[in-house]
């Protein structure tokens, strides 16, 4: 009988309506940049994560208490779930809003693209992926294309934003952590599960800061428009774009899935484009075709 860990390197070659799974989450990142801008510019950052992690932890809890819960978690696996909330909670999303306000607009974006690289540097170590030149180019082609998407007026050199910056950083290696340790979990319990008991026990060691920061702000001030905003950070994103991450992690090599991941700005600067009027200029263009002639390298 085949392993449950072990992969088949041509499963994704056979299995093409994976591909439109994993562009369709990335879209679900992609979009949540223009929509978290909206939102923010009328309800305070902490505030926002307080309402979309409750309600993520809410709804994904009921949904897995409907579902089939075999097998059972074992004991020492909680340990590594609650090190996944604190991960995805405190490390990653909360990290990246403080170190966002105190660098510059574009480092952020530019920063959290080089995510590709550490996931396909640690898919190598610890999942001991095979080394694929194909796909090291991808991810350098991707990270070229978001660097000059990014990069059109949006970077300032020097050591001014140097804190926000290694703050950011911290940011993306908790998502890599999160990905790399969270992946055997979702292979041995299912990705609804592992997301919805890492997000719920993240939201436990935010709710105390949360709260205070909630029942401070002044809630004469939101349109509705900007909950509606909250409301697709805590589903579209924090439920549908993380439970489908996951389950691709699951079945697809963090190798090959990582450039997919340089897809999303170029989804985000659509959006904004038709939802915000942001312009789009030749830098946008030119990256765009440099993004996705990486993942055509990569799937290739």
């Amino acid at each position: 009988m085949k392993s449950r860990r072990s992969f088949d390197p041509s499963y994704l070659d056979n299995k093409l309506y994976l591909i439109p799974i994993l562009l369709f989450q990335q879209s679900l990142g992609g979009v949540a940049y223009p929509i978290a801008k909206f939102g923010l510019s009328m309800i305070d950052p902490f505030t926002v994560a307080f309402y979309r992690f409750v309600i993520s932890a809410l709804v994904l809890l009921v949904i897995t208490r409907l579902r089939s819960r075999k097998p059972a978690i074992e004991k020492g696996d909680y340990l590594k779930i609650i090190g996944l909330g604190c991960l995805i909670i405190p490390f990653n999303q909360l990290m990246y809003l403080y170190g966002q306000s105190l660098t510059g607009a574009g480092h952020g974006a530019l920063l959290f693209a080089t995510t590709p690289i550490w996931l396909f540097l640690a898919a190598l170590v610890f999942f001991r992926e095979k080394f694929v030149w194909r796909r090291a180019v991808g991810v350098a082609l991707g990270l070229m294309g978001v660097a000059l998407i990014m990069a059109y007026g949006a970077l300032q050199l020097g050591t001014k934003y140097l804190l926000g910056d290694l703050i950011i950083l911290i940011s993306v290696f908790a998502w890599v952590g999160y990905t790399i340790i969270g992946r055997p979990l979702v292979i041995k319990y299912g990705a609804f599960r592992i997301t919805a008991y890492a997000l719920s026990s993240g939201t436990l060691l935010y709710f105390p800061f949360g709260l205070y920061h909630a029942l401070r702000f002044d809630y004469s001030r939101p349109t509705v428009g900007a909950w509606l905003a909250v409301l697709y950070l805590a589903l579209g994103l924090s439920v549908a774009a993380y439970v489908l991450w996951y389950w691709l992690i699951k079945h697809i090599e963090a190798t090959r899935i990582a450039v997919f991941q340089n897809v999303q700005p170029i989804i985000a600067s659509v959006a904004a484009f038709l939802f915000l009027a942001e312009p789009l200029g030749w830098p946008f263009l030119i990256g765009g075709v440099v993004v996705l002639a990486g993942v055509f390298v990569t799937i290739k």
